[in-house]
């Protein structure tokens, strides 16, 4: 089938937008049409439509669609601050262990210290890290090179993990050896098979968060492992920690925070957050009633 719709200017757009039954003030939607795509906006005001056809259920306004939009983006810098704070804690300990391990240079020279890894796996990790590091641009990889480029051809581990993508950083965790691996998850209290599985889903809500992409109301594609109740019984009970929308991630950041920034205000600003937009509804998000139950959240 060919697409045939044509372009349509904001006034057409927001014109259509009213036609269809939203209500609002005609001027005001046509100017936040014009900073915020349609289409970007459609996600926020989709819930709204009736089950069969374009119209919006009664009593939809354009003020309702943009305060879940607002809502999302605030959202977004908040969960982006939760991952930065685990990231680099999780870049360091990395680091930390598998230098004490294998030394400074043996995540390059030495195939024994990323054991996990096939020969082709280590080969690509390998030539990655080489291309992170040629692409850097961070002082420090220039003054290392030309303090000591005449000897080494890579980085020490502890700048390296600094410069590499978190694609890079994950195949890093999982080739180390289970030593290296157990010793970075330990700080966040988890099995490092649970924690490799955060990290994940991390990197998906990063690169959600990144495209400001809508994260509010979404239905996670890659699902965070959860720790299991008979070992682990705050995921449980009173109440169970479901994984399948953000209210899973938004957990499991406030338990990796508690472990590495127990200073940080992060609980408070997310409470914050939704007191002020108290509209937003929470199950939606995966919320439960009783979440603040939950010793995970107290």
């Amino acid at each position: 089938m060919q697409y045939t719709k044509p372009p349509l200017t904001f006034e057409e757009q927001a014109d259509l937008l009213i036609g269809r039954g939203m209500l609002g003030e005609r001027d005001l939607i046509i100017a936040r049409l014009s900073v915020v795509n349609y289409y970007r906006l459609s996600g926020y005001w989709h819930p709204f439509k009736e089950i069969s056809g374009d119209t919006f259920r009664a009593g939809t306004t354009f003020d309702t669609v943009w305060t879940r939009y607002v809502f999302d983006r605030r959202l977004r810098l908040l969960m982006m601050d939760a991952i930065e704070r685990i990231e680099i804690a999780v870049r360091t300990r990395l680091a930390y262990e598998h230098a004490h391990a294998f030394g400074v240079f043996g995540y390059m020279d030495d195939p024994p210290s990323l054991p996990k890894l096939t020969p082709a796996a280590r080969s690509d990790f390998l030539a990655a890290v080489a291309e992170e590091t040629r692409r850097s641009r961070e002082v420090f990889v220039q003054h290392f090179f030309a303090k000591y480029g005449d000897t080494h051809a890579c980085l020490p581990v502890w700048e390296a993990t600094e410069i590499m993508a978190f694609g890079t950083l994950l195949t890093f965790f999982t080739g180390s050896p289970h030593a290296v691996k157990k010793a970075v998850a330990d700080q966040f209290g988890v099995p490092w098979g649970v924690l490799r599985s955060w990290l994940l889903t991390l990197n998906t809500v990063r690169n959600t968060c990144a495209h400001h992409g809508r994260l509010w109301n979404r239905v996670l594609g890659t699902k965070p492992l959860l720790p299991d109740g008979a070992n682990y019984p705050d995921w449980a009970e009173p109440v169970r920690i479901r994984n399948e929308k953000i209210f899973g991630v938004l957990t499991l950041c406030r338990h990796c925070l508690r472990q590495v920034a127990p200073q940080s205000a992060w609980p408070e600003r997310l409470q914050a957050l939704l007191a002020e937009f108290s509209t937003i509804p929470l199950t939606s998000m995966g919320f439960s009633p009783d979440w603040e139950d939950s010793p995970l959240w107290q």
